[in-house]
Formats: C-alpha cells, structure tokens, sequence
C-alpha cells in the first residue's frame, strides 16, 4: 500500500495505518473484538497445501482428516455465538449464532485473511481432488455465502479458471 509516496508493506502496519486513519464510527471496525476470529481458521491454508501438494495415495485419507478437522473447527466457531450475541436479561438462549462472519455482521481484517484462502481451497481442491467443503458445515456454508454476497469480496476474487491454472503445477497427481 502507498500513501502519501509512503510504501507500507507489512500487513500490521498497513492494519495499524488503516485503523488510525479511517477510525470509527465514521468507518467500520477493522481489528475483530475477538483474538478467536484472528486465529480459527488458521491452519486451514496450511492442511490444503499439505494435501494438494500430496502425491502419496495411501497418505491422502490421513491429510484429508487432517483438512477437515480444520473446517470442523472452523464450522464450530461460526456456529458458537459470540459474548455478544447473547443477551444476559433474556430468558430464551442463543444456541446458534446467525451471524454472517467471524467477528460480526460486518467482515474484518480477520475475514479479508481467511476467505480468500477459502475461495482458493474451494476451487482448487475440487479441481484436483474431488474434495468438496461437506454440506453440513452449514456455518462454514453460511459464511461463504455472506461473504460472495459482498461486492469488496465477489469483486476481488480471482476467477475460477486462474486458480485452476494455478494449482495445474502445484496439485500432485496420485501415485
């Protein structure tokens, strides 16, 4: 990022920078409230390129465990409400949160971090190892459906097909 003829590189102190010069209420929030919306999710890019680039049949069910521990983990994060989805004064309990992203309603820099490398595990691992996000991940679902519903995340996706070629010399074939 550049400004004023200033080129910001770390993502931090771009983080930093953005937060000091576009503050709320005037802007919305970047950092999540929550430190947990920063780190679920994680390890997710992580377990797919171990598995993507994987060229041992017999070690692929093991990695593909290891993947969907991590969208599992993701899963119950979306579904768990938040402190503040509950509301102490009322009799009724939140059981599942329906919010639309990690943090929120409104995506932050937790989101901008995670759903890109969602989108390219969604298209890359179909392509090449049949491997679909499973259906009753609903809040991994959900989330995913919020965030193509937002132009600033729609807009700025790589197309499907430049993923694919991408991923044409990374993916290992089965051996």
């Amino acid at each position: 990022m550049v400004f004023n003829k200033e080129l910001k590189t770390d993502f931090l102190k771009i983080e930093d920078f953005l937060e000091q010069t576009l503050p709320p209420p005037k802007y919305p929030r970047l950092t999540p409230q929550n430190q947990d919306s920063m780190a679920v999710g994680r390890n997710i890019f992580a377990k797919f390129s171990a598995y993507i680039k994987n060229p041992h049949k017999e070690a692929n069910k093991n990695m593909e465990k290891a993947l969907l521990r991590e969208f599992k983990r993701l899963d119950d994060y979306l579904s768990t409400p938040l402190p503040e989805e509950i509301d102490q004064d009322c009799a009724e309990d939140v059981l599942v949160s329906k919010r639309k992203f990690l943090d929120g309603n409104w995506m932050t820099l937790a989101d901008c971090n995670l759903l890109p490398k969602l989108h390219i595990i969604k298209i890359a691992a179909k392509k090449y190892r049949n491997f679909e996000i499973p259906l009753e991940m609903t809040a991994v679902w959900r989330y995913l459906h919020n965030a193509y519903a937002r132009d600033e995340f729609s807009h700025t996706c790589p197309a499907d097909e430049e993923i694919e070629r991408t991923y044409a010399t990374v993916a290992k074939k089965m051996s």
